[in-house]
This record gives C-alpha cells, sequence and structure tokens, in this order.
C-alpha cells in the first residue's frame, strides 16, 4: 500500500524547450572522459597507465580512502589521457573507444542465495558502486556501514528534467534485481517515490515501501522524500540512489556486464527539437546536440538541470550522474532600468514588479542572467515560502559561513544536499552561492567531525 505526500511549499518553474517523448540514439563519440570532479572527496589511484587498452567495465582507478570502491571504464578502448592539475592532481581520464567494444565479464548473481556481503562484493567489484550515494556529507556511500535505509526518487518536478516515466519503461526487470539486491544491505526499507498520478515502472516492484508525491518542485528531490519519511540524525547515515542508475546496477546482476548506456533528455529553448538520446557516460555532448540544432551560438551548455548541473563546453562530456543537458541562451546583457518597470517574461516569487503569479502554467524563455549582484543577505522571509524540509533556511545558511560546527548541527546539515538549496539559489535577492556555501559546509562537518 502506497502513502501519499503532499508538498505545499515550493516553486515550479516552467521553461520553454521541453523534450518531446522521442528518442533517438546518439553518433558514437571517439573520445569518453571519466571527470573526477563528479566524485567529490574522492582521492584517486589509477590502476592502468596511459597507454593502455582497457574493456568497459574494467576499473581504472580506486579510491584511496574506500579501496574497495572501483571506478570503471564505461566503454572498451585506449586510456589516451590522464588530464592532471596542480600539483598533479588528476582532473580527467580520456579513453579512445574502440569500433567494436569488449566487456569485461563477471558472472551474473544468484539474488535468491545470495548474502549480504555476496551483493556488497559483487557490487563493488563490477564497479557499480559510486552509483550508491550516502547522506550525510552527500558522498559516495561508505561500504563498511549499514544504513536505516534507502531512498530513491522516482517523481521529477526539476525545470527541463528528464521525464523518468518515459526513459524507465522496459527497465522492469533490471530495476527490480536493482531493488532486491539493495535491500539486501539495509536494515530499514527502501524507499520509492513516484508521482501521484504517474504511470512510473518503479511503483509495481516488489521489496519496496511506495510513496505517491505532489506539488511544486523541490518535491521531487530525495532530500524532501527523507525529510517526510525518516529524517537523518546525528550518527545516522541513508543511501541514495537515481533510478536510472538503478538500470545499470541491475543489468551487471542480471548479465554480469557493466553496460553505461543511458537515455538522456537534451532540453532548453535554445534547442530546435529537444527530445531524449540514448548514448554512454562520458560521452561527448557535440554528439547529440548538434543533431537537434541550436538557435543561436550564444547559447549555455548545462551539464544537468538548470537549477544543479554544471556550465560545460559543446564539446565537453556527459556527467557521470547526469540524465540531462541542458541548453539556454547565455545572459550576457544588462537590461536598462531593469529594476524599475514591469516584468512579464520572468519568473519571481514575490508580487513585486512582476506578474508570473498571475500566469502560474505560462512557461518561460529564461537566460542565465542573474538581473542583480552579489550582496549581502537581505532578510525577507521568502527562502521559507519555497523550502519544504523542516529546517531554517537562512539560518543554516550563515552558519556554514562562519564555520558553525555546532549550529550546523542542530540546524540539521546532517540531512541536506547542495541540491536542496537550489530553489533558494534562484530566488535569493542576494545573489548567494546557496549550494557552494552548504557543500563548503558539509566538507567542513565531515573533516572535523565525520
Amino acid at each position: 500500500m502506497s502513502k501519499d505526500i503532499r508538498i505545499k511549499k515550493g516553486l515550479n518553474i516552467n521553461l520553454v524547450g521541453a523534450a518531446e517523448h522521442e528518442t533517438s540514439k546518439a553518433v558514437l563519440s571517439n573520445v569518453y572522459s571519466i571527470n573526477l570532479h563528479d566524485f567529490h572527496g574522492v582521492t584517486p589511484k589509477l590502476l592502468v597507465k596511459q597507454g593502455a587498452e582497457v574493456k568497459a567495465g574494467e576499473p581504472l582507478f580506486f579510491d584511496k580512502n574506500q579501496e574497495g570502491v572501483k571506478f570503471v571504464s564505461p566503454v572498451s578502448g585506449e586510456l589516451v589521457e590522464v588530464v592532471r592539475g596542480e600539483r598533479r592532481r588528476i582532473l580527467s581520464l580520456k579513453i579512445l573507444a574502440d569500433k567494436t567494444q569488449e566487456f569485461m565479464a563477471h558472472k551474473p548473481l544468484n539474488l535468491e542465495g545470495a548474502s549480504p556481503q555476496d551483493v556488497k562484493t559483487f557490487l563493488l567489484n563490477g564497479g557499480v558502486w559510486p552509483f550508491v550515494r550516502q547522506r550525510p556529507y552527500d558522498i559516495i556511500a561508505d561500504a563498511e556501514v549499514t544504513p536505516k535505509g534507502v531512498f530513491i526518487s522516482g517523481y521529477v518536478t526539476a525545470p527541463l528534467a528528464a521525464d523518468l516515466d518515459y526513459v524507465l519503461q522496459g527497465k522492469e526487470k533490471e530495476l527490480q534485481a536493482a531493488i532486491t539486491a539493495l535491500g539486501k544491505l539495509t536494515s530499514g526499507k527502501v524507499h520509492v517515490s513516484v508521482g501521484k498520478s504517474s504511470n512510473s515502472p518503479l511503483a509495481g516492484l516488489k521489496g519496496i515501501e511506495l510513496h505517491k508525491m505532489s506539488g511544486p518542485h523541490p518535491a521531487g528531490l530525495v532530500g524532501t522524500l527523507i525529510n517526510r519519511i525518516d529524517p537523518i540524525n546525528k550518527g545516522e547515515v541513508v543511501w541514495t540512489i537515481a533510478p536510472q542508475d538503478l538500470v545499470i546496477i541491475g543489468e551487471l546482476l542480471l548479465t554480469g556486464k557493466f553496460n553505461a548506456e543511458r537515455t538522456i533528455a537534451l532540453a532548453g529553448s535554445s534547442v530546435k527539437a529537444p527530445k531524449y538520446y540514448t548514448t554512454k557516460i562520458g560521452t561527448e555532448i557535440s554528439t547529440f546536440l548538434y543533431a537537434s540544432g541550436v538557435n543561436n551560438e550564444n547559447i549555455r551548455v548545462i551539464n544537468g538541470d538548470v537549477l544543479t548541473g554544471s556550465q560545460t563546453k559543446p564539446d565537453g562530456h556527459l556527467g557521470y550522474y547526469n540524465n540531462t543537458v541542458s541548453v539556454i541562451p547565455e545572459g550576457d546583457d544588462y537590461e536598462f532600468f531593469g529594476w524599475n518597470k514591469p516584468v512579464f517574461d520572468k519568473i519571481s516569487s514575490t508580487r513585486a514588479l512582476t506578474f508570473s503569479w498571475m500566469f502560474p502554467n505560462k512557461k518561460y524563455d529564461l537566460t542565465t542572467n542573474t538581473n542583480g549582484e552579489h550582496r549581502a543577505f537581505v532578510l525577507t522571509g521568502k527562502y521559507e515560502e519555497v523550502f519544504p524540509l523542516d529546517i531554517y533556511p537562512l539560518q543554516l545558511l550563515k552558519a556554514c559561513m562562519i564555520g558553525d560546527l555546532d549550529e550546523m548541527e542542530q540546524l540539521g546539515l546532517y540531512e541536506v544536499a547542495p541540491e536542496d538549496f537550489s530553489l533558494t539559489e534562484f530566488i535569493c535577492i542576494s545573489k548567494q552561492p546557496h549550494q557552494q556555501i552548504i557543500r563548503e559546509g558539509l566538507d567542513l562537518l565531515y573533516k572535523e567531525i565525520g
């Protein structure tokens, strides 16, 4: 039996350019890249040298902090470059793909007779453990800790994000295998959320606690689900996994192969024909970006959705955890007296000079312009109107900025991730980088206490 959860606080950001329910196969990329920026807190140790031939699913490096956590190649080919930064820090690995792909084979796991240790060992050796993330700290899960629950959000509310009900169709076997395996690794339940009126393949899975969500963004974020079902206290750990990553985990369990294939949404007002593409983790974005065409040259390509994604270049590579690429106009223009005239083409949480509240279903063509400059926090009380978690957002942000560990703990930092503050950052009239502040606060807390 499912449980209904209705979120009242939040703000839907309706943008032009949502991906049509049409899927094409992207052109095969020549070079695939694994960006170390995607794995926050990981200290890599290479297992192969530059110039070596690797198979798809073969380990490239492991984490020095957790030597059992291996990171594998999404394709077979030659490791042509190890990009390094200051003090020879590894930034990314680039693989020149073979025309004919070869996979590193593992023996499929018999889930019925497998013990929790068997499942954990299989996931670690198969290279899919990096998909399992934990809270607190929003990092790759500690394999030695048993979580009190696993949380998976299949309800999408982020602007222009991939429709999970659509991309997960036909993947029921893989999803069920992954859920069964994860259920053996937690002392609690596997909590899954779907839209109240959706037709999600996740809803029919066995071994889950189903929750039907409704309400504006950020109702679809996994942090909102955790807060409403089982908030995190000091000393507790929960795991979170993205639904498309469940498919990769499930396929490994059923076939023994690491298949990095992913269906991504190419969306945004700057795309002529926004739709879905089947591609692989680490592919060159240009392999599908220009196939759909762009409306102008002055664009910003975002790896992820417009609220939580990172800026990249058209010749950049798809992020390890991303299933959306957003393309919107670059906002490098100045609007003369923009603060002193009525506005009809922008979204705002206030009713001062803007009229978006009168048209709740209108879709907007927004640019990256912040319409203001960085300044000290202004007390408006607006954060609380769009922040559904039982946490004081402004007080927590200030505690992170001054590094007050006691206040950070008491105000609920253990429970949040940077993405939970993406909406407060969007509406912030002070233009403060909320997600960066929370990330730095989490890093400090992990260093001092974690």
